[in-house]
């Protein structure tokens, strides 16, 4: 195992299962009372819960979540389940997990199907739970137009001690990068063509181009 998978485990074996309720900066949460109730997990099932050959969707994601659910039942990654509870989520792409799995093991997997069954393998439900978590920022339904007005903000997510900082590098082109734990390895963006995905409900979902990564591996 190379340390890098190593550290994550570590991390993962430390995780608590209290997911943090508060944003950990000015980052206004719209009025969730006039919000509709459709889960994430709702919405990234949609399409049939299945690998294809689009690397641009969620199809390692949503296995990945029900991996956890049904190795951990009582997980906080639940709460993508919820649709009463206020959240932003990052969702990211097959392709970025597939960049994700050549950086760890230095290959490049051909199919989502052999991709997801590398990772489960390489780094175990607890890092993949952690992992998972890490991209959650419970509390808050946080839109694009309030992530282009929130440059320096820090996020809390829900993996307990884990947080994000918002790097907005043009609001007119929508470039926004996440700044993650790992300063050694290119910090995600969000999808430009990929935001406000469940827009008008309390978990609201942007797309971001590269998995977000806990700490420096």
């Amino acid at each position: 195992m190379r340390t890098g998978t190593r550290r994550l485990a570590t991390a993962a074996a430390a995780l608590t299962l209290t997911v943090a309720a508060t944003l950990g900066a000015a980052v206004p949460a719209n009025a969730t009372g006039k919000l509709g109730t459709r889960s994430l997990a709702t919405v990234l099932a949609a399409d049939g819960d299945k690998f294809d050959r689009n690397w641009n969707d969620y199809d390692v994601l949503t296995q990945a979540v029900g991996a956890v659910l049904a190795a951990k039942p009582n997980s906080p990654v639940a709460v993508l389940a919820d649709g009463k509870a206020a959240l932003t989520a990052f969702l990211p792409s097959d392709r970025a997990f597939r960049s994700l799995a050549a950086d760890l093991t230095g290959h490049w997997y051909r199919s989502e199907q052999e991709l997801f069954t590398a990772l489960a393998k390489l780094l175990g439900v607890d890092t993949i739970e952690a992992v998972l978590l890490y991209h959650v920022v419970p509390g808050a339904t946080i839109d694009s137009k309030t992530a282009l007005k929130s440059d320096g903000a820090k996020l809390t997510t829900a993996l307990p001690g884990g947080s994000l900082t918002v790097d907005v590098l043009s609001k007119r082109y929508r470039l926004v990068r996440l700044i993650d734990a790992d300063r050694t390895d290119a910090d995600p963006w969000l999808n430009p063509w990929a935001l406000d995905i469940n827009r008008g409900n309390r978990q609201i979902a942007h797309g971001v181009l590269l998995v977000l990564r806990p700490l420096d591996i």
